[in-house]
């Protein structure tokens, strides 16, 4: 059986009593300004940076107090590490088609885009020690598996094994932009593990394992399937994947730049304290320690992130629950630089997944010269485990893993650059990614102020995970504030 993922996605949206997704109930409202206020805002990441953005355009007063030196926060691009000024995202890497708040500030900013993957050459999966090529649309030919599947999940390929197993629940979920958190189907799903939603409707452990890869969450029993199925809905919608031609962090730079002297840099926020009237970002600098004083308070910051700064007085029960107990992936993101282009010669474009289970990237597809860049995306248990390593055992790891995955790196391995985002310090987190329970529990109402304090961030969005969540998410605080 033939199914692919286009038809498999119009299959659920056809069969959904919402008809089509689409990204209009996303869109954002129109914001009518009020009374000029003085604001701070924590964190230069996409949410700080569009709502400083759009808020000084209303005529407010904006300060952003930014804990590093660099914009954009998870959006990171990488430019000094590797030869012949090769670059490489660590953070934020895919811009869909149909994210149109992240597109829409790209076209502002007048920032060219080009495919985030080749569409020359094959990608693979790498199963078991046998390496499959994929066909033109991405997917592993069906019968090649090397897991232990089933017989009748032997004959086929990932699309049809998806629509199997979840084609029935994306119907049932709807248009997922009008998800109702707390009816009785978003709890069921919320309940389970994806891996755990997938055992109990038949699936075999080897296409749980194959249905994994992609969103690298079915494998790992603690991800809430409402979000898998959420994402898996979101693609719908989705006809190509770009980046900024440059970096993607060109947009972060964009915004900063329109702001210059009202961020600060290296200010860490270590306390925040409010009152009837004023709110204040306390921060420290070496030993000494600065007052900053506003009307309101934007807070876009990691959950993770904010667990360590004090609040006087203390959050309601309710937003403490959701700051310490919102779960974060943990991602590690490996750059091995290769002197050659070695794939190439096979016809691979340097694309893939394998069963460690890692996504393959090839970021310089679109690079002068002869020297490539893999980056293994690893996230999870695996991704836990691979970033509690030593530093030399990890990069052995890392490197035997590409081998096996793309024979020949070994000859052409030249160093690498790895960055473990559960352990970044002013992230404690890759992307926000809820638990059994959470979406229909603590993340409910997680976004509403605290007195004086506002949220925001992709961990308050409809798209935890990407630019457009982030963005999406600084807008509607926009609302709240202005």
């Amino acid at each position: 059986m033939k199914i692919t993922r286009r038809q498999l996605l119009r299959l659920a949206a056809a069969s959904s009593a919402a008809g089509a997704w689409s990204l209009a109930s996303a869109q954002p409202a129109a914001i009518i300004p009020g009374k000029p206020r003085k604001i701070l805002i924590i964190g230069a990441g996409m949410s700080g940076l569009v709502a400083a953005y759009e808020l000084r355009k209303l005529g407010h007063d904006v300060t952003i107090l930014e804990a590093q030196r660099r914009p954009g926060g998870r959006v990171w691009s990488l430019r000094d590490r590797f030869s012949d000024g090769l670059y490489v995202e660590v953070g934020a890497a895919r811009i869909p088609d149909n994210h149109d708040l992240t597109m829409r500030y790209v076209r502002e900013f007048d920032l060219p885009l080009t495919s985030f993957a080749p569409t020359a050459g094959s990608r693979f999966y790498s199963i078991g020690g046998k390496r499959i090529r994929a066909d033109t649309a991405g997917e592993w030919m069906a019968g090649e598996s090397a897991l232990d599947l089933k017989s009748d999940e032997k004959s086929l390929g990932q699309w049809a094994l998806l629509e199997k197993y979840v084609g029935g629940a994306l119907a049932e979920l709807g248009d997922p932009y009008k998800v109702d958190y707390t009816s009785k189907v978003a709890r069921r799903f919320d309940a389970v593990t994806t891996a755990q939603y997938l055992r109990a409707q038949g699936a075999s452990e080897g296409a749980n394992n194959l249905l994994s890869w992609p969103w690298a969450t079915a494998g790992d029993d603690r991800i809430s399937f409402l979000w898998t199925l959420r994402e898996i809905a979101y693609e719908s919608a989705e006809k190509s994947r770009s980046k900024i031609v440059g970096g993607n962090d060109k947009l972060p730079y964009a915004f900063a730049a329109t702001l210059k002297d009202r961020i600060h840099y290296g200010a860490p926020v270590v306390r925040l304290e409010q009152d009837e009237k004023r709110v204040r970002a306390i921060v420290k600098r070496g030993a000494s320690h600065e007052t900053f004083e506003a009307d309101r308070l934007l807070c876009t910051i990691p959950f993770p992130a904010l667990r360590g700064i004090e609040t006087q007085p203390a959050f309601s029960a309710a937003k403490r629950r959701a700051i310490d107990e919102l779960s974060y992936d943990t991602i590690v993101r490996a750059t091995l630089q290769s002197r050659t282009r070695y794939w190439e010669r096979d016809g691979f474009n340097g694309f893939g997944h394998s069963d460690t289970p890692q996504q393959i990237w090839n970021f310089t597809h679109d690079q002068p010269g002869p020297r490539g860049l893999l980056v293994s995306f690893i996230c999870g248990g695996t991704g836990e485990r691979v970033g509690d390593m030593e530093p030399e055992a990890r990069e052995r790891f890392l490197v035997d893993e590409m081998e096996r995955a793309h024979p020949g790196l070994k000859q052409n391995y030249e160093g690498s650059f790895v960055h473990v985002w559960h352990k970044d310090p002013w992230q404690k987190g890759a992307i926000a990614l809820p638990a059994p329970g959470q979406m229909t529990g603590i993340c409910v109402g997680a976004e509403k102020p605290e007195g004086r304090i506002h949220f925001a961030g992709e961990h308050l969005s409809n798209f935890s995970g990407w630019i457009q969540g982030a963005l999406e998410s600084g807008l509607r605080a926009v609302r709240e504030l202005a």
